[in-house]
């Protein structure tokens, strides 16, 4: 069996309906998934909702419906979001399911059994936006001497009664995490806030609620729920059976990493490694926190109007090209930006224009002038010069950007090698040797087969729906498209010899108007 890899993106907070935002982590792990599967891995994929907590309670109330009636109205739209991006997850989590609630006990349980809960009362600042407890010293001053959050959301006063994890005594334990495995947080820029952070003095964690019961309930203690990130974090090993720790969970945990965004690095680099720790159950290997997605430069916001409808925008563009252009504009882990112009001018320079129009002119000069049958190639030093710059970027320098989330470093190395197919076409003129050297045109478009096969195999974790047509229109079977397929040499030989034409094909990638969208 190949070696497991286990990927799962932050799961969504449903008190409203997905934004880009959301969109782009799920096409960035869903990315990442597609890329290891074709490199030979055994691949599990896990995203979902996340369901408890007062914010979602509050959002019930307002509209005068129950928490899990909002929970199942709006957990369907992150569901229909996900299908119609194409995102191949291997299970959708849902916090309000029987089995969470099960794997969300037991690691309390196994908490409490550890010594590490007690009950006591709380008083302090929380906010409802963000799920979270936060110190007096982390408060900022907002308009009026108003309190408000490090992430400038609302704080409020809060006494309960309350169960308490012994937080503040994994600080060193935490510490020594971060030293001895320096990549358990990435990028480095998140990994320094969070030292600094901890090194600052860590506070024991209000672990319960008894102010609402939209949530899990605490094993032993009638009218407290847990406090929504203990459920929230648990998610990870829900979907791989927990507490049962044979099966899915022996396969794949510790998760190989969690692709969240940065403003929830806390939770799941303090919290859920201490909370693992205390549990006796093994770390994930890495937390990924990619930044924000901004609309035009500014962050989306409802005051401002300027929240997009992801599943609206895959309409407008088309699904591959919304995922291309966010994949390649943004360098994953930093802040990006997006437009209406932006997205139209990527797709069609880059898909349209250059590979699209590249497959389109050389599968119909095979179809029209060799009758769609593949040439015997007699390849010259030009074409051994074009073969060695595909080869380059499809098996060297994409694979290993992509290997470390560097998704727009790797389509970069592929547009080159797209840019050096279209070079080549230009200079070796094919439709001027139909008369003045048809052998030659045989060649040329042979050459051009193989590189344009290479090519889309390459990209397929980024636009899968497209390069899978392409490959269909090829011929190229779907046991012959992962990276161990660009290694064989005599694929080519294979192919002719089974017969295969190459038909009339078909346009993958319609050039976008400016006019689509607002």
């Amino acid at each position: 069996m190949s070696e497991p890899f286990y990927i799962t993106t932050a799961i969504s907070y449903p008190n409203g309906r997905p934004h880009i935002g959301h969109a782009y982590e799920a096409i960035a792990a869903d990315a990442i998934a597609r890329f290891q599967r074709a490199m030979g891995r055994d691949v599990r994929f896990q995203t979902g909702t996340d369901e408890h907590g007062l914010k979602m309670a509050q959002a019930a109330r307002t509209r005068d419906i129950t928490p899990r009636e909002l929970a199942d109205e709006m957990s369907g739209y992150f569901k229909v979001m996900d299908d119609a991006l194409n995102i191949s997850y291997d299970r959708f989590i849902r916090t309000s399911e029987a089995d969470h609630y099960a794997a969300s006990q037991a690691i309390w349980r196994a908490l409490e059994a550890n010594g590490d809960l007690y009950l006591d009362r709380y008083e302090g600042w929380y906010s409802v936006r963000d799920e979270a407890f936060y110190d007096e010293k982390e408060l900022i001053e907002g308009d009026g001497g108003v309190k408000l959050s490090p992430q400038g959301t609302p704080v409020e006063w809060t006494a309960e009664e309350s169960w308490f994890f012994k937080l503040s005594k994994y600080q060193e334990p935490l510490l020594a995490l971060y030293r001895d495995q320096p990549d358990f947080i990435r990028p480095e820029s998140r990994r320094n806030e969070i030292v600094s952070f901890v090194s600052g003095g860590l506070s024991d964690l209000s672990m319960s609620r008894t102010s609402f019961d939209w949530g899990v309930p605490v094993p032993g203690s009638p009218g407290h729920v847990m406090y929504v990130w203990v459920d929230a974090l648990t998610n990870y090993i829900t979907g791989l059976g927990y507490p049962d720790l044979d099966g899915l969970f022996a396969r794949y945990w510790p998760a190989n990493v969690h692709i969240i965004g940065k403003d929830i690095v806390r939770f799941h680099t303090v919290y859920w490694p201490a909370f693992l720790m205390s549990a006796g159950i093994a770390l994930p290997k890495q937390v990924f926190g990619h930044g924000f997605l901004l609309n035009r430069g500014e962050k989306m916001s409802k005051s401002v109007g300027n929240v997009v409808d992801p599943v609206g925008m895959a309409e407008a563009y088309g699904v591959d090209q919304l995922r291309y252009f966010l994949m390649r504009e943004v360098s994953f882990g930093q802040d990006g930006s997006y437009s209406h112009e932006a997205i139209v001018n990527r797709s069609n320079s880059e898909l349209a224009n250059s590979f699209g129009n590249l497959a389109q002119r050389t599968l119909s000069m095979i179809f029209k002038n060799l009758d769609g049958e593949l040439p015997a190639l007699d390849r010259n030093d030009d074409d051994a010069a074009l073969v060695r710059t595909v080869a380059g970027a499809v098996l060297d320098e994409l694979p290993r950007a992509f290997e470390q989330f560097a998704f727009s470093v790797g389509i970069e190395a592929w547009m080159r090698a797209v840019f050096a197919c279209n070079q080549y076409v230009d200079a070796q003129a094919p439709w001027a040797l139909r008369k003045s050297d048809p052998e030659r045109m045989k060649t040329v478009l042979g050459v051009l087969f193989c590189a344009i096969r290479d090519l889309a195999i390459a990209i397929q974790p980024i636009i899968p729906a497209s390069a899978g047509k392409l490959l269909d229109q090829m011929g190229i079977t779907t046991d012959e498209r992962d990276f161990k397929a660009l290694e064989d040499t005599f694929w080519y030989d294979r192919l002719r010899a089974s017969g295969f034409r190459v038909s009339q094909p078909v346009p993958l990638f319609p050039r976008l108007e400016l006019e689509v969208a607002g």
